[in-house]
């Protein structure tokens, strides 16, 4: 694949970026989207009912789009991001994650030059935030290997995929992501993992147990709903015999 970006093309990308009490690191990842060597892209935050500094932080940036809203959830925040997002390509990005310079240029190049594909992700990788232990549920070596990241921040998407996939799952407070993943790959849409490493998971005190715990929960709903979708869609014929698991 050719990195190098194509500067003649002008494919608006639009980057949602959800926040709630940012203030830690918000700064650093609005940073990190405009040290982006791609061009044209809109930048749109949603503050989900922040009440420390982050409206102070984001206004700090001039090209940014600011929507706030009450407190709902990531799910209701990326879905109101989307509301107004006008790009044909959607990117997100977590309030304490970074992104390499050429991730945007990276991936809508593929895009151009694989149109059959409707999603892409990319590689990551995580870091210590300073000061932070290594939480006991966390594998240590995530932090020196990049891999594929099944989340948000690796994400980009054709704007017209959430005609087939629906939007971001309310109900969940952590799993919507994965939900939302499971709904793709249930659509059989074409997707590809660049192997390229272009974002920085931040591990940082926030991350506490509790979350994981709910997180994991819920990722189990998610499972298990998944299963009972992709069964469902399988209809025996008065003339089929058909196993039941």
């Amino acid at each position: 694949m050719n990195n190098e970006p194509n500067m003649d093309y002008a494919t608006l990308v639009s980057v949602i970026i959800p926040v709630f009490n940012g203030e830690l690191y918000l700064r650093a990842a609005l940073d990190s989207v405009f040290a982006q060597d791609y061009k044209p892209y809109e930048v749109i935050v949603v503050d989900d009912g922040s009440t420390d500094k982050t409206a102070a932080i984001i206004s700090e940036f001039k090209d940014v789009a600011y929507l706030r809203q009450s407190n709902q959830g990531v799910a209701a925040a990326r879905n109101t991001g989307l509301d107004v997002a006008r790009g044909e390509f959607i990117a997100f990005l977590d309030q304490d994650d970074l992104w390499v310079p050429n991730k945007l240029s990276v991936q809508v190049q593929y895009f151009l030059d694989h149109p059959e594909v409707q999603y892409t992700l990319t590689h990551q990788q995580y870091f210590l935030e300073p000061g932070t232990t290594i939480p006991v549920w966390f594998r240590k070596e995530l932090l020196s290997e990049p891999h594929p990241g099944f989340v948000p921040s690796t994400l980009m998407v054709r704007r017209s995929v959430f005609q087939k996939t629906g939007r971001f799952e309310t109900q969940y407070s952590h799993a919507s992501d994965s939900d939302w993943f499971f709904k793709a790959s249930q659509a059989d849409l074409p997707m590809a993992v660049i192997p390229e490493l272009l974002v920085h998971r931040r591990i940082h005190p926030a991350n506490e147990s509790s979350k994981i715990k709910i997180a994991l929960g819920e990722l189990r709903r998610v499972v298990k709903r998944s299963i009972e979708l992709q069964r469902a869609k399988v209809t025996p014929k008065d003339d089929e015999h058909v196993e039941r698991y």
